[in-house]
């Protein structure tokens, strides 16, 4: 059984961080520890038993933290269970079918060995850094589109994974 996990996520305006603080919670409900922590100030890996790695899409790209993360912690990640998670499209799609790596996400993957993926929708809202994000936003197709029943779900298969106990 792995005790302790590391959600560590890169985000922008927040969405993927609540995602991550999400996951986290279902896998303490599931009898292990767990802590979400932005992937830019992880520096060591020894501790943890396994790694969920959550990173926001912008154009097409992982979050620039995520990338950085994998590429910091590229020997530790092949030694113990790593799951990836994006967030991202701003309509209903990821809750409609499932989306597939972006290109650099899928080449990470295929290194490190990762077990599982998923891309969840994401949140843009008022408010939001960055000039696309905001011309987004104005222009009307801007919300919230994260599914927080499917990232329970998920987060559940990687409890049991990891040999924690069923959450429901």
């Amino acid at each position: 059984m792995a005790d302790n996990v590391l959600v560590a996520y890169a985000t922008k305006n927040g969405s993927t961080a609540e995602i991550a603080e999400a996951v986290a919670e279902v896998l303490r409900k599931g009898g292990l520890t767990a802590e979400a922590v932005p992937a830019g100030s992880v520096t060591d890996l020894a501790s943890y038993d396994a790694v969920v790695l959550g990173g926001g899409l912008y154009a097409g790209r992982w979050h620039k933290d995520a990338r950085r993360f994998v590429r910091r912690h590229r020997r530790a990640l092949t030694e113990r269970p790593v799951w990836f998670f994006s967030s991202g499209p701003l309509d209903a799609s990821a809750s409609e079918r499932d989306i597939p790596p972006v290109p650099g996400v899928r080449r990470a993957m295929d290194k490190l060995g990762v077990t599982e993926y998923v891309t969840f929708g994401g949140r843009l809202e008022e408010g939001a850094e960055g000039r696309i994000a905001r011309m987004i936003v104005q222009s009307g197709k801007g919300g919230d589109f994260r599914d927080f029943a499917a990232i329970e779900s998920w987060a559940e298969r990687v409890a049991r994974a990891l040999g924690g106990q069923r959450v429901r």
